[in-house]
């Protein structure tokens, strides 16, 4: 009786764990893991009448948990918009305005991709998570937010293994981001210098960042 009560646990125990390994996804698999992650991307914007933007390029930076710095802009001039979260606050920079706004790290900011991506903002209590197939070579993944107060409507990841190669966001007014990902390094050192901020001279600030 005892050696059937085991291998009724046993045979149990394998279902549990094979119906946990298929609900993973490929975003599952690429956060797990993850230290850093350093890649530069080239970014296109397409609006709600289906006008598209000029291209841009950026870069993310990412340590987990909670820190990364994302700024877009073209090569050969300085930033145009930069993000940085250095663990106890978050920054963001718009150059044309010349004004920064500060404010306290986990403060109930709607999430974004590097949030998710740095671990600042939990996968499964915030989003909803579901893998789509494959398409184009690669294998996507769909998070779209619990919340209605995010300002996306929905994210797609895609992978070509444990590589981030595109990612498509959708936001409330009709507007479609699209980023392809290169020159990616994971688990690489960072230097914690990268994810300091200091305002530019003259910059409007609006907030109170933690000290």
């Amino acid at each position: 009786m005892r050696t059937a009560w085991c291998a009724a646990v046993v045979g149990l125990w394998w279902l549990i764990s094979a119906a946990h390994a298929e609900s993973l996804t490929a975003l599952d698999r690429y956060l797990s893991g993850l230290e850093s992650w350093r890649a530069e991307f080239s970014q296109s914007v397409t609006d709600s009448r289906g006008r598209m933007r000029s291209p841009q390029n950026g870069r993310l930076l990412v340590q987990r948990p909670g820190k990364f710095r994302w700024e877009i802009g073209s090569k050969t001039e300085s930033a145009t918009q930069v993000m940085v979260a250095d663990g106890r606050n978050l920054w963001f920079l718009d150059a044309d305005l010349d004004q920064v706004t500060v404010r306290p790290a986990g403060s109930g900011e709607a999430a974004t991709p590097a949030m998710l991506l740095s671990g600042t903002t939990p996968l499964r209590a915030k989003f909803n998570v579901v893998s789509v197939g494959r398409k184009e070579g690669l294998e996507w993944v769909r998070v779209s937010p619990k919340s209605a107060e995010g300002e996306f409507k929905e994210m797609r990841f895609g992978f070509s293994g444990l590589e981030l190669r595109r990612l498509e966001i959708d936001d409330k007014l009709g507007q479609r981001a699209l980023m392809l990902f290169s020159t990616s390094i994971r688990n690489s050192r960072i230097d914690p210098s990268e994810f300091r901020f200091v305002p530019p001279p003259g910059a409007d600030v609006i907030g109170k960042p933690l000290e």
